[in-house]
């Protein structure tokens, strides 16, 4: 195995190991150089990490926390327990212990949970020349040589230059001479989400971190926010499917903790679609009566669950690329409307023809008043399909208004909505147009 890991990526490295059984994985890793161990180490998932540190020696499990970049040591002790932070805290030499204090310190969900302080800051004055002297002397133990950062003499950042901007420069040139001040930067109480549209704005790799009072305090890179940008992004799929999201991946989730996180919602939605069994009963005598009004009860309530559905998507994907705020409820609204009826009327009239080619050519007999029930067909799609996009699009509003994730409102959620006051519709219009008729 040792052999074969030469001179592959660190990635690669560790998607080897963690093939293998966990006593064979020790071992290997154990064998693997002190640098080696670092850099494999950080693509390895939270709970092998875990497996791991609990198998080194408290000098190797220093050596590798010691050298660990802050932002991934972080993330590390985040999937720890309580004992084991404090214990790996304490192997960390006295300036690798105070940033990881520093770093914990900030709320879970705040971007400063992210960043690393390990970067190229200057002052103005600098010339080109002792920029790229500094860069030799600190640059290796960088995150990003990227950009170079500019502090002034209480290390509050006034620019930052792209390094082509240096390299590019006579030496003699000042760092002044290239500065324009305007630059991209997030305070350390940015929420991580709100980074993600940040980057995607401006397209930056790398984004510095500051206090409230301008500090520079740390950087945060772009494959950072991807991973968190991963695991929000499953989240919401899996919520939006109705469950709750997975802890870890699924081929890792036990099946008694994967039962137990979609058992709660499958139940929820059951006593919901519960409602619509007790709608259809509240209509007994109407099917009784008309027992034909029943052949399109799953195509009615489908329709609805369809288009409430769609509209969620759309508006929960929309929030969640920062297209859409709250303040915008009312332009949805007003856009969903006009969908709504539109699609609800493609429905309709597709309802009304196969009605009408089924009476027609003798598929099927609707009897004498096969007009009115395909009138009552085609408005119930019209103004059920209209309802089902309406609520999809307002669940999510109303979700994020009260502080719940917009994802909540997932698929079978508005589906099993939409059922219950999709049956009410239907029936209501069908008492108004076949009374004195059928019914």
């Amino acid at each position: 195995m040792e052999n074969n890991m030469l001179n592959q990526h660190p990635a690669d490295v560790a998607e080897q190991l963690a093939r293998l059984d966990i006593k064979s994985r020790n071992i290997a890793f154990y064998m693997l150089s002190n640098a080696e161990k670092v850099d494999v180490f950080s693509y390895f998932e939270p709970d092998i990490q875990q497996e791991i540190v609990k198998s080194l020696t408290d000098k190797d499990l220093a050596d590798v926390l010691n050298n660990l970049d802050p932002d991934d040591r972080t993330e590390l002790f985040e999937n720890f327990p309580d004992e084991l932070i404090k214990h790996s805290i304490n192997l960390l030499n006295q300036e690798e212990r105070s940033i990881a204090l520093n770093l914990i310190g900030y709320k879970e969900d705040s971007i400063a949970r992210l960043m690393t302080p390990h970067y190229i800051q200057v002052k103005e004055y600098y010339t080109v020349k002792q920029v790229l002297a500094h860069i030799k002397k600190y640059g290796k133990k960088a995150e990003t040589l990227n950009y170079i950062f500019i502090v002034d003499g209480k290390n509050r950042l006034i620019d930052d230059l792209k390094i082509g901007e240096i390299l590019l420069a006579d030496d003699d040139t000042k760092v002044s001479d290239l500065m324009d001040h305007n630059f991209v930067s997030l305070k350390t109480t940015v929420p991580i989400e709100g980074a993600f549209e940040i980057f995607d704005k401006y397209d930056r790799s790398t984004i510095p971190v500051i206090t409230e009072n301008n500090v520079l305090v740390g950087i945060v890179t772009f494959d950072d926010i991807l991973d968190r940008m991963k695991i929000r992004d499953t989240e919401d799929i899996q919520k939006f499917g109705g469950m709750e999201e997975l802890d870890v991946s699924y081929t890792k989730t036990p099946i008694a903790e994967l039962i137990k996180k979609r058992a709660g919602w499958l139940v929820i939605l059951f006593v919901g679609e519960m409602f619509t069994a007790s709608a259809m009963s509240y209509y007994d005598a109407e099917i009784e009566k008309a027992v034909v009004l029943a052949l399109f009860v799953p195509l009615i309530i489908s329709s609805g669950g369809n288009s409430g559905s769609q509209a969620a998507s759309l508006i929960i994907r929309a929030m969640a690329l920062g297209e859409i705020k709250l303040k915008d409820w009312w332009y949805v609204m007003k856009k969903e409307l006009y969908s709504g009826l539109a699609l609800g009327g493609i429905l309709g009239l597709i309802g009304f023809i196969r009605i009408t080619i089924w009476e027609k050519t003798g598929i099927y007999d609707y009897g004498e008043y096969w007009v009115s029930i395909a009138l009552t067909v085609s408005l119930s799609l019209v103004v059920i399909v209209l309802w089902g996009t309406l609520s999809g699009s307002l669940v999510p509003f109303i979700l994020r208004r009260i502080g719940f994730d917009p994802a909540t409102a997932s698929s079978p959620f508005v589906a099993t909505l939409v059922d219950v006051s999709g049956l009410i519709i239907y029936f209501s219009i069908a008492a108004t147009l076949l009374s004195g008729k059928l019914l």
